[in-house]
């Protein structure tokens, strides 16, 4: 049976990532799998992610392009640390530069940060669909499928720390990897959860597998 798999904000963590889609028994082909931006940190050792995200692709997922990607790509040069990323910078920046801000599928529309209230889909600007906080998170149900998004982390927004958060039509599953806390890849056909540690004394230790209750569609009611 085809399941609906979404990650995001691995900040780097794609050994991380590996385990979680080894640990969900991910099928490509069968699978749908979403990668919701912010592979990278401002590090450049974590830029080599892009590789990893490159090739899961090729092999079916679907990648969009989160705020990092898009800072990775905007003015490059003027950058020291960009500068001295050698000769894989191009291609990273080739395959960074032509992701999408979205995908939208027929059950959830998947995006970075979240969308501008009041603004059709095809009015978006990428600067919102990448960065966008309050606005977005404060509006229920922002669009008339369920949205899926990241940027903000779950914690921020009153979840247990490493945590999911269930909105009302909306679902933030950046469960702060970038902060020492967790990456989670998140089944929405199935309400569950495949979680490791970012703590650096745990670093992708302590898997879990969880469940929520609360079914998105059931929010819009």
């Amino acid at each position: 049976m085809s399941r609906i798999l979404a990650i995001s904000d691995i900040h780097g963590h794609t050994d991380g990532v590996r385990l979680l889609l080894e640990a969900a028994r991910y099928e490509p082909g069968v699978d749908e799998l979403f990668l919701l931006g912010d592979y990278i940190d401002y590090d450049p050792s974590t830029w080599s992610a892009l590789d990893d995200i490159r090739q899961l692709t090729a092999g079916g997922a679907r990648a969009i392009a989160g705020n990092m990607e898009t800072w990775l790509c905007s003015t490059p040069n003027e950058r020291p640390s960009v500068q001295d990323a050698g000769p894989a910078l191009a291609s990273w920046l080739d395959f960074a530069g032509a992701l999408p801000y979205y995908q939208l599928h027929t059950s959830f529309l998947f995006v970075h940060a979240g969308l501008r209230p009041g603004l059709k889909l095809e009015d978006q600007l990428p600067a919102d669909l990448t960065g966008i906080r309050e606005p977005f998170l404060l509006t229920r149900n922002p669009y008339p499928l369920p949205v899926i998004f990241g940027h903000t982390p779950t914690r921020r927004m009153g979840a247990a720390p490493g945590e999911i958060w269930v909105g009302p039509g909306i679902i933030g599953i950046d469960t702060g990897a970038k902060h020492g806390l967790r990456l989670s890849l998140v089944n929405l056909t199935n309400q569950t959860v495949y979680s490791c540690s970012t703590d650096p004394d745990n670093l992708y230790g302590d898997m879990r597998f969880t469940a929520w209750v609360s079914h998105p569609y059931a929010l819009r009611k």
